[in-house]
């Protein structure tokens, strides 16, 4: 290789180890990137792609706002999976590791609880009530990737709504586990009790995915690497601090903001509150201090989770 660069010449020497045994010889890849067309960045995101998928159904400005911001939470959602799955599948998780994702998914969640601004004050009210009758009966509730989240990152045990949840401790069945997770009791209708139309449609869709995952992830979800650590790694202080953080930003803050957003929305001076889209009950469903889902209890003081949002919610919410 007269003329090149030694370390141009060593380059192409790793690539014909590369690519020896997939068939082709290296020229033939040299002849793919010879030919190929300069990368763009609105090609590499696949920007009109992504720029066409905002498709109101009405013709209020503000619907747009609502789409836009839902699709991004998905995108966050998707990150946020993203790196639970390094943490799970991770053979050996040193503490500095499990830090670093914790941190990331933390990250995701704040920026999602910050910019909830764009929802609870982003969007006219009066547009609002008047486009969400043409979204019936999809619900916000019907996120698979949230409730993915959940199942990543603790045993059904702790998700079994609080009222029965301690008749399910050591629970071998994931399927009898799943029938009763807290968030099933959030989309019943409100005067027959029985599953919505929102409920029976996410569960027909989803429940085959969420039982294949929560068998996949039994004794390997986040709550179980944590507790498969050493003594001395469990007693890490930042290690604790940020799993304890990521349970209020998840379990807390979350619906917190949701809260905000149903009190400017749904709920009017002198009036009774406006249903939420799908039927479900968001009432008795969002605040943390009805459903005192940890995904790590043992982090927690009796008292703390006695008391889980408690305060923040009578605050926020009309009773």
């Amino acid at each position: 290789m007269e003329g090149i660069a030694p370390e141009i010449a060593e380059k192409v020497r790793q690539l014909g180890e590369k690519f020896k045994n997939s068939g082709q010889d290296l020229g033939s890849y040299l002849d793919g990137l010879l030919y190929d067309k300069y990368l763009t960045y609105w090609d590499y995101i696949h920007l009109d792609t992504l720029l066409s998928l905002q498709n109101p159904k009405t013709h209020f400005p503000d619907e747009e706002i609502f789409i836009g911001y839902h699709q991004i939470t998905e995108i966050y959602f998707k990150l946020i999976i993203h790196e639970q799955k390094q943490i799970v599948e991770a053979e050996e998780l040193s503490v500095s590791f499990f830090i670093e994702k914790l941190n990331r998914i933390i990250r995701y969640f704040r920026i999602l609880a910050n910019s909830f601004d764009v929802m609870i004050r982003g969007m006219e009210r009066e547009q609002f009530l008047k486009f969400r009758m043409a979204l019936l009966p999809a619900s916000g509730f019907q996120s698979a990737q949230f409730r993915m989240i959940e199942i990543f990152s603790t045993p059904l045990e702790n998700l079994v709504h609080t009222d029965i949840r301690e008749n399910f401790r050591n629970h071998k069945s994931i399927e009898e586990l799943f029938e009763n997770v807290y968030w099933k009791r959030g989309a019943t209708d409100l005067e027959t009790g029985e599953k919505t139309l929102t409920l029976k449609q996410f569960e027909k869709k989803y429940t085959n995915r969420f039982l294949r995952s929560a068998n996949r992830l039994k004794q390997n979800t986040i709550y179980d690497k944590f507790q498969q650590l050493s003594v001395e790694d469990k007693d890490n202080n930042t290690l604790r601090e940020a799993l304890r953080t990521l349970d209020t930003a998840v379990n807390v803050n979350w619906l917190l903001v949701h809260i905000g957003a149903a009190q400017k929305y749904l709920i009017a001076k002198n009036k009774a509150a406006a249903p939420a889209t799908g039927g479900t009950n968001w009432k008795q469903f969002l605040p943390p201090s009805f459903q005192r889902i940890t995904f790590f209890p043992e982090l927690w003081s009796e008292e703390e989770l006695k008391e889980w949002g408690k305060h923040w919610v009578e605050e926020m919410i009309t009773q």
